[in-house]
């Protein structure tokens, strides 16, 4: 589903419960693809550039909050077939390489039967191809701080936790951070809804991603677009306030 500005030139496209974007520069610039969803997102990528009036030769390049599985669905096809660069923090190499490889720290098994609303978006997982997703082979680095010099222009912070290379995205001049799974609106492990972390089977590091949601509120950004739910507008301090407060599972 294409959602255009969800903030200034930032456009939305959910596919299966997972949230990616396309960012236009507004300088003449081709465009930078935030996230690259499920292997099927290829299809929603064409389309919706072409909403947009622009073609696959427009995007100069794929930057990436974190590598897991239902993040980085088309990230090894933009690569090899479009030639465009897939930006990650240094320290996320590995899980690029190997998406279905990951640090968590309980067993994601135990979700699906405590929690049947997290059923509709595993089936929506698996029609989706999440457990063939390709590993990325090579990634240009990024370290926290860093401006990236792609349509947009980003800073990076870094907000370790849910994997030990996340981070989030700070689009100061459109009041918008891109926080990927650092906080989420959708927990795709429970099915809850609202501000919260993700389920402890799907993170690296709780005590960590506790600790980055400092990082998400000291951006001061209005608007927080998450890697799963809806866009958040009430600020990024509020939206780290109630997650701090959620259950963590």
């Amino acid at each position: 589903m294409f959602h255009r500005d969800t903030a200034p030139g930032i456009h939305r496209i959910e596919d299966s419960y997972v949230n990616w974007f396309i960012v236009e520069d507004g300088a003449g610039r081709g465009v930078t693809v935030v996230d690259a969803g499920v292997p099927t997102s290829w299809s929603s990528l064409v389309d919706a550039l072409r909403e947009l009036g622009r073609t696959t030769s427009d995007v100069e390049a794929l930057v990436l909050t974190h590598a897991h599985f239902d993040h980085v669905g088309f990230a090894e096809r933009a690569r090899t077939e479009l030639g465009v660069p897939v930006y990650a923090h240094a320290s996320e190499e590995p899980v690029t390489r190997h998406p279905l490889r990951y640090r968590h720290e309980r067993s994601p098994l135990l979700y699906p039967l405590r929690y049947p609303k997290a059923l509709p978006i595993i089936a929506a997982f698996a029609r989706n191809g999440v457990l063939r997703t390709p590993g990325i082979g090579a990634t240009t680095a990024y370290v926290d701080h860093e401006v990236l010099d792609v349509p947009g222009a980003p800073r990076v912070v870094a907000t370790p936790g849910h994997t030990l290379g996340h981070a989030s995205l700070l689009f100061s001049d459109r009041d918008a951070l891109i926080a990927g799974d650092a906080v989420v609106m959708l927990n795709p492990y429970t099915g809850g809804r609202g501000p919260q972390l993700v389920a402890r089977g799907a993170t690296a590091d709780s005590d960590a991603a506790i600790a980055s949601l400092d990082r998400v509120a000291e951006t001061g950004a209005g608007t927080v677009l998450t890697g799963h739910g809806e866009v958040w507008r009430a600020g990024a301090q509020s939206l780290a306030d109630l997650a701090r407060e959620h259950e963590r599972v």
